[in-house]
C-alpha cells in the first residue's frame, strides 16, 4: 500500500509587533523634519523674548538687574521661587536636544541614501545646508559656553555676582575674547534663523507658491533683527554706551 506523502512543516514565524504611531512617526523622515520645525520655533520664540530682555541693559543697571530678579520669581505667588525660570530652562533643553538629535539623524540619512557626491552640485542648497549644520555646531559650543560664563558663572571673567545680571554683562563683554565668540556666534544665528525659518515653514505646510516673498521676507527681518539686537550689547559695552 502506497503511503500518502507527508507535508513539511515549516516552522511558523511569530507575527511582527504592529508599529505604533509614534515610533512611526519619528522613524520617517518627514516626522524628524517636523520635530525639527517645531522645536526650531520654540527655540526661536525664546530668541525674541531673550533678545527683548537683553535690550533692557541700555537703561541701566537697577531696570535691568530688576528684569533679572523678575524672572527668577516670575510665576509667584502661584508658582515657588525659580520654578517657572527652570520651567522654561527644561522645554529649551528638551527643544535643542530634540532639534540636534533629528538634525544629526536626517544628516546621516543623507549621507547613506548618497555614498557618493553629485556630479553636479546645487550650489544654493549645498551651501544652505553647510551653513546651517557648521551653525548649529557653532551654536552649540556657544550655548555651553554662555551658560558657563552668565548663569553658574564657571569662566566668567572678572568676578561673577550673583543676583546682578548688568555687572556680570559688562564684565564679559569687557574682554575681547567675550565680544569675538559671542559676536561670531550671533552672525551663526542669523543666518540659522533666515534659513530655519523658512525651512519650517515648507516642512510644516505653510508656505506655498503664493506666501513665498512674504515668508522670505518675514525670515530676513527676523534674522537681521536678532541678530542686530543681540549685537548691540557687546558693541554698547565696547564703545562705552553701557558702562
Amino acid at each position: 500500500m502506497a503511503l500518502a506523502p507527508t507535508r513539511e512543516r515549516t516552522a511558523a514565524r511569530p507575527p511582527s509587533p504592529a508599529p505604533t504611531p509614534s515610533r512611526g512617526f519619528w522613524s520617517s523622515t518627514l516626522g524628524k523634519k517636523t520635530v525639527m520645525a517645531v522645536s526650531g520655533l520654540i527655540m526661536l520664540g525664546y530668541l525674541v523674548a531673550h533678545v527683548a530682555g537683553n535690550l533692557k541693559v541700555f537703561f541701566g543697571p537697577e531696570e535691568f538687574n530688576a528684569y533679572g530678579h523678575w524672572l527668577r520669581v516670575m510665576g509667584a505667588p502661584v508658582l515657588h521661587h525659580h520654578w517657572a525660570l527652570w520651567l522654561v530652562r527644561i522645554v529649551l533643553l528638551a527643544a535643542v536636544v530634540a532639534h540636534a538629535v533629528s538634525a544629526y539623524q536626517l544628516s546621516r540619512r543623507d549621507l547613506r541614501a548618497r555614498p557618493t557626491p553629485y556630479v553636479h552640485r546645487r550650489k544654493r542648497a549645498s551651501y544652505a545646508t553647510r551653513t546651517m549644520r557648521w551653525g548649529g555646531i557653532i551654536l552649540g559650543l556657544f550655548i555651553v559656553w554662555h551658560v558657563l560664563d552668565l548663569t553658574t558663572g564657571t569662566v566668567h571673567f572678572g568676578g561673577f555676582e550673583e543676583g546682578k545680571p548688568y555687572q556680570n554683562v559688562v564684565d564679559t563683554f569687557s574682554t575681547w575674547y567675550g565680544d569675538v565668540v559671542y559676536i561670531v556666534a550671533m552672525l551663526a544665528l542669523g543666518l540659522h534663523v533666515r534659513h530655519g525659518f523658512w525651512s519650517a515653514a515648507q516642512t510644516l505646510g505653510v508656505g506655498n507658491a503664493r506666501r513665498e516673498r512674504l515668508l522670505k521676507a518675514l525670515a530676513n527681518a527676523l534674522a537681521l533683527v536678532l541678530t542686530a539686537g543681540f549685537v548691540s550689547v557687546p558693541v554698547a559695552v565696547m564703545t562705552g554706551v553701557v558702562s
